[in-house]
């Protein structure tokens, strides 16, 4: 969400909810660790050893979450439970590599599409993009769901695959005396699951809840993230009995009513959005109309844990209307469109020329329409770059200035974003800009 103080409003967010750590035992026999890592771990003493649910981000920070627990408890982690695949969950898991024994996980319900992998190149710059990756603390401000991944200050990942694969929807075991059950709950990724701890009355739910926006699509590219599933998901995690809902980020959340509450509130979220965009695209609306318009009523925007510091409505109302429509929004003229870079070059002829674009962009700049802006000078670019392919008119000083009052631009609509994820993809293309241009 673009506001005109939404850096400091990130800011707060990130003071609020990352600035401390601690290792609270929720109940008997159950430890809670928040902000040891980006992620959060839950460690359960069983009769012998510990069953340990994710393990942090880093090696290094599965080393420091290995002593904290040692501290507390005289027994080694024999069994790991990874709720989902997503690495910083993973990545401290080397710290037991001596001790464990046995670590599960669920397959993944949906196969991945076939040549995902090809992707790996364009999907690992816009990643580096979305999490602020090379950015100091003070340019990252947040990474929205945690403290910032160790890798930002030279730490190691030390995941460890899995042993142990489940494909069913429901597993029931016990292990060393504590009677778990995993259950296949899809959401932000499709091989996610809850642990169910019945005589603690502890549920914890990996990702499918946490306290802010979720990423119901990532700026970084995936496969689409079934949000109907997800809602179907949070149903389920809502009807459990539990007294303590830890989640894979931020705060535990405490009290039976409280839970089904902040649940069924969470789960009204996307079902409104998902709702809303269905009904405003088979009313023929584009993408573009309905990403502009739909809201959430201020009853579930003013919530605390529904604030838009990782994902954000906009870009959820987009991946909706592709996954059911696709890239179509009806219009004619889009079927066959012009080349980008010959449109943005006809344009700018109608406007006068790059020089002209650009002096409408540095007014936009002082009017404080940074869109506008970044808009009209990628338009010069683009132009400037056809010139030079198709004719003699380039000028080296023009498209400077275009890319400096991009970079500006960028960078004035990352301290207006509420969304870590949005910041720090600003900023990385602003960068990348200004190094271009040294």
């Amino acid at each position: 969400m673009l506001i005109e103080n939404g850096k400091e409003i990130l800011r707060a967010f990130d003071d609020r909810e990352h600035k401390s750590q601690e290792i609270l035992e929720v109940t008997d026999g159950v430890w809670f660790a928040r902000g040891v890592g980006h992620s959060n771990a839950i460690f359960v003493e069983a009769d012998e050893s510990l069953i340990l649910i994710d393990t942090l981000d880093t090696l290094e920070r599965g080393q420091k979450l290995r002593s904290a627990i040692e501290e507390r408890c005289r027994k080694p982690v024999r069994t790991i439970i990874y709720t989902h695949g997503h690495p910083d969950h993973r990545g401290g898991a080397g710290a037991f590599e001596d001790t464990v024994s046995e670590i599960i996980a669920f397959s993944a319900c949906k196969p991945q599409l076939a040549g995902m992998e090809r992707l790996s190149g364009i999907q690992g710059l816009r990643a580096r993009r979305q999490f602020g990756y090379g950015m100091s603390d003070e340019e990252a401000v947040s990474q929205g769901l945690g403290p910032r991944e160790g890798m930002n200050y030279g730490e190691h990942k030390g995941t460890l695959d899995p042993t142990t694969v489940y494909d069913q929807e429901l597993v029931v075991r016990t292990i060393d005396g504590v009677e778990l059950e995993l259950r296949r709950l899809p959401g932000e990724t499709d091989d996610q699951i809850a642990v169910w701890i019945p005589k603690a009355k502890v549920l914890c739910c990996g990702d499918n809840y946490y306290g802010c926006f979720p990423n119901l699509y990532a700026i970084r590219g995936g496969q689409y993230r079934d949000i109907a599933s997800w809602i179907e998901s949070l149903g389920q995690v809502r009807d459990y009995p539990a007294e303590y809902l830890l989640p894979g980020h931020t705060g535990a959340i405490m009290g039976q009513e409280h839970i089904r509450e902040v649940l069924e509130n969470y789960r009204a979220m996307m079902q409104y959005i998902l709702d809303e965009t269905l009904r405003g695209m088979d009313a023929g609306k584009t993408a573009d109309e309905l990403a502009e318009e739909i809201r959430l009523p201020r009853e579930l925007s003013e919530l605390p844990y529904l604030g838009e510091h990782y994902g954000c409505v906009e870009w959820t109302v987009r991946e909706i209307y592709a996954a059911y429509m696709g890239w179509f929004d009806g219009d004619p003229a889009k079927l066959h469109p012009m080349p980008v870079r010959e449109r943005s070059l006809r344009l700018t002829e109608l406007m006068g020329g790059e020089a002209k674009v650009l002096e409408a962009a540095e007014a936009a700049m002082d009017r404080g329409e940074a869109q506008l802006a970044l808009e009209l000078c990628s338009m010069a670019e683009q132009s400037l770059e056809t010139d030079v392919l198709q004719a003699e008119t380039f000028s080296q000083s023009e498209l400077r200035k275009a890319l400096e009052l991009k970079a500006r631009a960028l960078r004035t609509l990352a301290d207006m974003e509420t969304s870590a994820n949005g910041r720090h993809y600003y900023i990385a293309c602003a960068k990348e800009i200004e190094n271009r241009i040294v």
